[in-house]
């Protein structure tokens, strides 16, 4: 059995080895590092491959939030609504523009954002939510925009985790996560189920207005060359990232069919094991796990079982220990917080097993039984 990775990006490297390979020595040999055809390309599959107007490219996750929260013009003090539980670059650029984080609950069983908790903290100040696709599921989409609409507010979808997913409204329209809200925001750190080799983000969104401010924004502000009509960044997509995301975007929809059979076997291996909740499957999206994140019932020794699992050389990750609304970076900022009991629990609850495109049978049966035997021990 070969040794088990949180993410196995070297085995995967070898399937597209040398397609890669050859698109990096043409950028080497042209010295298109920036902005290059291979850019290009990227946006305008990317673009078709969510049925997307707009895809601008940009240098991370984000930057590609800082980016659309800059590009709606949101002003100090404005109130962004955002779920606590969630990495903390979804909620350190609210506060990094001065913004008011209004942190709120999520829902217990798909650990997304809560559209009640939502309704409840909107003010006359508040000015957008960030939904954040946890894990590879979508958020409610449905009632989080007809609360936008009906209180006239911006959505901007963290799509970070959820790329390929899709969601499916009640009139039985589909669409992409991250093409919903007005703009939505994805990264391509290497982990991520559509990576890069470095650092990589997108921002996409059907408002032809908006992606022409986005674009300047992510340019220094420019509408041309050295004409510059707002404060804006530098935050680009290089051309050798761009090539590594060429080859990986024609196979995701691949990559996440082996990521649900792998969540296939972790269900069908738990289902009859107390203690252990199973991640819930929203039949209105398509889960695409970028994390297998179990529940552990308050009798089991969280701690104990990584622990356990680390003994074996399986390892296994908290995400997320501390949630947003306890991190020292916002103690000096105005936020808000709601009634937050269930991302609470969640943080002392939830484990991660190993997820990624390479699982074999020998691999996933040996961290199922290893878990199973801690449980009933």
């Amino acid at each position: 059995m070969k040794k088990i990775q949180m993410v196995d990006l070297i085995t995967q490297y070898q399937e597209i080895k040398s397609e890669v390979q050859s698109a990096i020595s043409e950028i080497m040999d042209k010295a298109q590092f920036i902005n290059g055809l291979a850019v290009h390309e990227f946006k305008d599959g990317l673009a078709n491959y969510l049925g997307a107007k707009h895809v601008i490219p940009c240098a991370n996750g984000t930057d590609a939030l800082q980016i659309s929260m800059m590009a709606l013009g949101l002003q100090p003090g404005d109130e962004v609504i955002t779920p606590s539980y969630t990495y903390i670059a979804t909620t350190e650029v609210v506060g990094l523009l001065r913004l008011k984080p209004v942190f709120v609950d999520c829902e217990k069983d798909t650990f997304n954002i809560s559209s009640e908790a939502i309704e409840k903290a909107i003010t006359p100040k508040t000015k957008a939510i960030v939904p954040v696709h946890l894990y590879g599921q979508s958020c409610d989409m449905e009632a989080i925009m007809d609360i936008a609409k009906k209180h006239n507010l911006y959505v901007i979808e963290d799509n970070a985790q959820a790329i390929g997913s899709d969601y499916t409204f009640s009139n039985g329209e589909t669409k992409k996560t991250g093409t919903i809200g007005d703009i939505g925001c994805t990264s391509f750190f290497p982990s991520k189920n559509l990576g890069c080799y470095g650092d990589g983000g997108a921002i996409c969104t059907n408002n032809d207005d908006l992606a022409d401010t986005l674009r300047m924004v992510a340019n220094h502000g420019q509408s041309k060359r050295y004409h510059h009509d707002m404060v804006g960044c530098n935050s680009r997509l290089d051309s050798i990232q761009a090539a590594v995301l060429n080859a990986k975007l024609k196979r995701l929809d691949n990559y996440i069919d082996s990521r649900r059979s792998a969540a296939n076997y972790y269900d069908e291996a738990f289902a009859q094991v107390d203690k252990i909740t199973t991640p819930y499957r929203d039949e209105r999206t398509k889960h695409v796990f970028h994390q297998y994140t179990l529940q552990l019932a308050d009798s089991v020794d969280r701690d104990g079982l990584v622990e356990y699992l680390k003994g074996k050389d399986i390892p296994a990750m908290i995400y997320y220990p501390i949630p947003a609304h306890e991190q020292k970076m916002f103690a000096s900022l105005d936020t808000e917080c709601g009634d937050l009991t269930t991302t609470d629990w969640l943080t002392t609850r939830v484990i991660s097993l190993p997820m990624h495109t390479e699982l074999e049978d020998d691999q996933l049966k040996y961290i199922t039984d290893s878990v199973i035997e801690y449980i009933r021990s």
